[in-house]
């Protein structure tokens, strides 16, 4: 994944991304709350080694270095049996050796001769007696009873307490400016590494690069996403003015710089899958290239499922199968649309053989005769992976035009659709993008790209001198 798929990634999540955030902040309040807080007090004692009044400069440094040898031992002393009992009898507290054992924390400076005893309690009070009472019964040990000379007398070890424990006056834990930033940090990671996963696991569409992953072929335009396209499918005879429309237009522009080398524009339009908005796609379109001017023969070519008739508004008992079995000629089924040139062949009854009738000779001269009269002919076409109907009439064109509907689509069908159409030698001329978003993070992948290509070329090229506005349809 390049950078800019992060940054998408981020763009698209954030709300999720923000959510995470504010739950590991308010769980982390949460816990500052409810746990209970510890308090730390810490007494220091200082190590010696006693020297007689005609000591030497040698003897004083052997004692030194002594009391440096034996404070590592006697860290280990601080919180044994020996000096906790005492320690518990002392205070008079309800625990046991081992419990309290986990309170205290011996330590010692690297080359030292001191001794840190720090003592963790939720008692500020009770944590400053329990480590003054620990050092204090710790050097009595130490002194009258470890460190006793064998023949009687004094000690030579002397240890003091330099630094007594006091009363803490603000708990050590929870620190709340702490936990806030940890678990902000840890919502923030956890935001970020689901929004990555989801999109690593999803294998919808979504971008120019995930198209590009699967074929070089353009995007010859992008439709956004409109809920009411059931109610009023064709858009630009509905409603010329809607954005939608503009898109649609767009879309004719980029179709007119295609097959420049010349020769019968003749185009099959088809999807990998049903439900990507085929069939409304090739309509609008077949309307917007009339609208300039343009002699346009729509063909419903999906002779399992034909939706074009009704889309249209006309009568769609007799046609295109009625032509290629001999039962009806092509100028009687040829159905005028609106006052532009557009002329629709529905699909007419449904046969048994639809991929032997399309693939048919009977077809082919179908076509060779439409592409001799009309500018553009445009064939609305089966899903290419439920069926080969679309592969096969796509030999008898110009080439085919994939739809792909954004976040529903999956990669691995666009990809087996075009692989459908290598694999018989069809041209693929490129890619049409339906159902953007229009608000939202997602929304800026095509829209920005489609609409902007598209505008720079009508306002060079001019294309739309000509265009003449719908005036109504036909049945």
């Amino acid at each position: 994944m390049e950078l800019r798929d992060y940054v998408r990634i981020l763009h698209k999540s954030w709300l999720l991304i923000l959510a995470c955030l504010l739950t590991g902040i308010g769980l982390a309040a949460v816990y500052s709350i409810l746990v209970a807080p510890k308090y730390v007090a810490t007494t220091e004692l200082y190590v010696s080694v006693r020297a007689g009044d005609t000591a030497v400069t040698g003897d004083l440094v052997q004692g030194t270095t002594f009391a440096r040898q034996a404070v590592t031992s006697y860290v280990d002393v601080v919180d044994s049996a020996i000096v906790l009992d005492r320690v518990i009898e002392d205070l008079e507290l309800d625990t046991s050796t081992a419990a309290l054992s986990g309170q205290i924390v011996a330590s010692s400076p690297v080359n030292s001769v001191l001794i840190d005893i720090t003592v963790t309690d939720h008692d500020p009070g009770l944590a400053a007696e329990i480590a003054n009472s620990t050092g204090r019964n710790f050097a009595d040990i130490v002194v009258n009873d470890l460190e006793k000379p064998e023949g009687g007398g004094a000690s030579l070890v002397k240890i003091e307490t330099i630094q007594p424990a006091t009363v803490p006056s603000a708990p050590s834990s929870p620190n709340v400016p702490l936990n806030l930033v940890l678990g902000a940090l840890i919502g923030l990671a956890v935001g970020i590494g689901i929004a990555v996963l989801r999109s690593v696991l999803d294998t919808r569409i979504h971008s120019l690069h995930d198209i590009g992953q699967i074929t070089d072929k353009p995007m010859l335009g992008g439709i956004a996403l409109d809920p009411d396209a059931k109610k009023r499918p064709l858009i630009v005879h509905a409603d010329p003015r809607n954005p939608r429309t503009e898109s649609f237009r767009s879309l004719r522009t980029n179709l007119q710089f295609v097959n420049l080398d010349g020769g019968p524009r003749s185009f099959v339009i088809a999807s990998a899958g049903p439900g990507e908005g085929k069939s409304t796609t090739t309509a609008n379109l077949a309307i917007s290239l009339a609208e300039t001017g343009a002699k346009v023969a729509l063909i419903d070519g999906d002779l399992r499922l034909p939706k074009i008739a009704d889309y249209m508004g006309i009568e769609g008992g007799v046609g295109l199968t009625d032509v290629l079995i001999g039962r009806a000629e092509l100028v009687d089924v040829l159905q005028k649309w609106s006052r532009n040139h557009l002329y629709v062949l529905p699909a007419g009854r449904i046969p048994p053989n639809p991929s032997e009738l399309l693939g048919s000779a009977a077809m082919a001269r179908v076509l060779e005769t439409l592409t001799s009269q009309f500018d553009y002919v445009l064939i609305d076409s089966p899903p290419l992976l439920l069926v080969t109907d679309a592969a096969v009439v796509s030999k008898l064109t110009s080439g085919a035009i994939l739809v792909a509907a954004s976040g529903s689509t999956k990669k691995q069908e666009l990809a087996g659709a075009v692989r459908a159409l290598d694999a018989i030698g069809s041209r693929l001329l490129g890619i049409i993008v339906t159902m953007l978003p229009t608000k939202g993070p997602g929304s800026y992948g095509y829209g920005t790209y489609t609409y902007g290509m598209s505008h720079d070329l009508e306002g060079t090229f001019d294309v739309d001198a000509t265009r003449e506005r719908p005036r109504g349809a036909r049945s």
